[in-house]
């Protein structure tokens, strides 16, 4: 790899670590606000917040002029895929523990894995099936699938990794020609759409009082930092490698669950999430020897 490769690597795992700390806080305000609303509420509060902060840090930093009308298309689909996926995953963190959930998201890597031959013209190779392999041998350890063990949260949170891998494809498709405040714009506003629309479908839309404005805010900030960080990192690196950077995840949320929630670390989990970190890991080894001999 080229200096400048493993530069950009570099500073793209330094994002992640924003996105890590993001992504892990709004798994604790999720869980802190569920009582009073529901998910649909949550995104729509949530990309409420966002979208201000959007505006003003966009009309502060002069980039409001980048926000485009091309590939609409693209926009709405990655946001379909991010907003179903993240409904699922505010559901899942509330009924099963915070590491069970974040072991099955970590999946999410190898779906892009299968899926971004389709979208962004990767090549799928014979290690990239056995990346895959190994993570499903993992999604299996973790979710122990029988009728006494599985249960509407984990295959909510199993289902959220195909949805967050389509956003992901689908953001590294978009920072080809869109810059980062577009991508977010869209973001915001077509999520905050999608969640008035749902949360009202019952005609019921719950107000946040003074304990839940707090915690919604903060999912606002920590959503769209994630995404600020995520979308900076992908614009270094490639997907195949960026994502599985977010491993370290993991350990801070089962320590976060344990010390917050009496939630106990299951061997079946850490033995899985094992497997799914050693098929991302043997990606990402076999993508770095691959760069330094074109090199």
């Amino acid at each position: 790899m080229t200096d400048s490769g493993s530069r950009n690597v570099l500073v793209a795992a330094l994002w992640m670590t924003g996105a890590i700390a993001s992504f892990s806080s709004m798994a604790v305000a999720g869980r802190a606000v569920s009582l009073s609303l529901d998910t649909f509420e949550i995104m729509m509060y949530r990309s409420f917040v966002g979208l201000a902060i959007v505006l003003a840090v966009g009309a502060w930093a002069g980039t409001l002029g980048q926000i485009t009308r091309r590939h609409k298309g693209l926009h709405l689909i990655r946001n379909i895929g991010h907003f179903s996926a993240q409904n699922l995953w505010f559901y899942a963190v509330t009924v099963i523990p915070l590491a069970q959930v974040f072991a099955l998201e970590f999946t999410s890597p190898l779906w892009v894995l299968v899926l971004s031959p389709l979208v962004l013209g990767e090549r799928f190779t014979r290690v990239r099936v056995l990346a895959a392999m190994m993570g499903f041998v993992g999604i299996l350890i973790v979710a122990r699938p029988s009728p006494e063990t599985l249960n509407a949260g984990i295959l909510t949170a199993a289902l959220s990794a195909i949805g967050f891998a389509v956003s992901i494809i689908f953001t590294k498709r978009l920072t080809r020609s869109e810059t980062l405040t577009c991508i977010l714009f869209y973001m915001t506003v077509m999520q905050a759409v999608m969640g008035l629309v749902c949360a009202g479908f019952d005609g019921d839309i719950a107000l946040p009082d003074a304990t839940t404005l707090p915690w919604l805010v903060l999912i606002g900030c920590a959503g769209l930092l994630a995404h600020f960080c995520l979308t900076n990192a992908l614009s270094l690196a490639p997907a195949t490698v960026v994502v599985p950077l977010d491993f370290a995840r993991l350990p801070l949320i089962a320590v976060v669950g344990m010390a917050l929630y009496d939630e106990p670390l299951e061997a079946a989990v850490v033995l899985g999430a094992l497997f799914i970190f050693g098929g991302n890991y043997l990606n990402i080894w076999t993508e770095t020897r691959a760069a330094r001999a074109r090199a």
